[in-house]
């Protein structure tokens, strides 16, 4: 475990990475109200994105802070920056994506 300047920026990397993924969330219900008010979506549609970014929204959440405790932010912060590193980014959007079910 780091020290408490350590911890406290992966805490504050953390917080920004969590504002910044559910704000790109925000934006595609944002797009998807955009659209049923244009007439190119329907209320059903709407409702199941709707529900996509609830889901998103969720695994958003269990990644960040799910584990709580300072070594978990570390680990959460490193995660981040190893991903930012090699050009990797988690979509949430798509973790949201309903599962198909195999018959």
């Amino acid at each position: 475990m780091g020290t408490t300047a350590e911890r406290r920026d992966a805490r504050e990397r953390v917080i920004a990475y969590h504002q910044a993924s559910l704000a790109a969330l925000v934006g595609h219900v944002a797009d998807a109200i955009d659209s049923y008010r244009a007439g190119e979506l329907d209320a059903f549609e709407v409702d199941q994105l709707i529900h996509q970014y609830h889901r998103g929204a969720q695994e958003l959440w269990k990644f960040c802070w799910a584990s709580g405790g300072a070594a978990h932010l570390e680990f959460v912060a490193d995660t981040i920056q190893g991903q930012a590193d090699e050009g990797r980014v988690t979509d949430w959007w798509q973790q949201g994506a309903p599962r198909q079910r195999s018959d």
